[in-house]
């Protein structure tokens, strides 16, 4: 399919937030709404698979080699190494598939994934910022999942704060200190967004 920038009528819906914001909480809500009309971007990944993780519907799991392939062959949208041979990046193919769906792509993604969207697609792309009310209440979510220890947990408000200074740079910023109050206002932003 050759990729057409300027005659394609989808649009990019981008999350972004630290982890135990409830980003993917707000995107899976988006997803069950009908008139919105989105399809869920699904990320590629080096990493192992955890737990019941499917391949083609959690992540595409691909080995560290094929995805280096893949970035020499420019097929990423955007990518990134978090840490040595642990890639994470969305393929080009993932949102021309959702495209030739006819529908508009919701990214779940880190913080440097989505602005590196937004700068690609300014036009088509509404990256909207999820912001924990505080970061104190962020580090409670955090342990109340129990999935991880006291040192990972210090690591992710580490990074929390660094990525709370990113923000301004999205084109919307939603506090999460309510639930239902951010699930309608992501409804509303997504709402007029899609049908403008």
């Amino acid at each position: 399919m050759a990729h057409t920038d300027q005659n394609t009528p989808g649009k990019l819906i981008v999350f972004s937030a630290p982890s135990g914001s409830g980003k993917t909480t707000i995107v899976r809500h988006l997803l069950k709404q009908p008139q919105l009309n989105l399809e869920f971007s699904i990320s590629a990944t080096s990493r192992e698979k955890r737990g019941k993780e499917v391949d083609g519907k959690d992540y595409y799991f691909l080995s560290a080699k094929a995805f280096k392939n893949k970035i020499k062959n420019n097929e990423f949208l955007e990518w990134e190494e978090v840490y040595r041979d642990n890639f994470y990046g969305t393929l080009k193919t993932e949102v021309e598939r959702i495209w030739a769906m006819g529908k508009h792509v919701i990214f779940d993604i880190d913080v440097s994934g989505g602005l590196r969207i937004k700068r690609k697609y300014p036009e088509q792309t509404l990256a909207i910022f999820v912001k924990p009310p505080s970061i104190d209440e962020l580090k409670i979510r955090l342990k109340k999942r129990k999935t991880e220890n006291e040192d990972k947990i210090n690591m992710r408000v580490a990074k929390a704060s660094a990525e709370l200074a990113t923000a301004p740079l999205f084109d919307k910023i939603i506090v999460n200190d309510d639930l239902d109050n951010a699930l309608k206002q992501a409804e509303t932003l997504v709402d007029s967004f899609v049908n403008s």
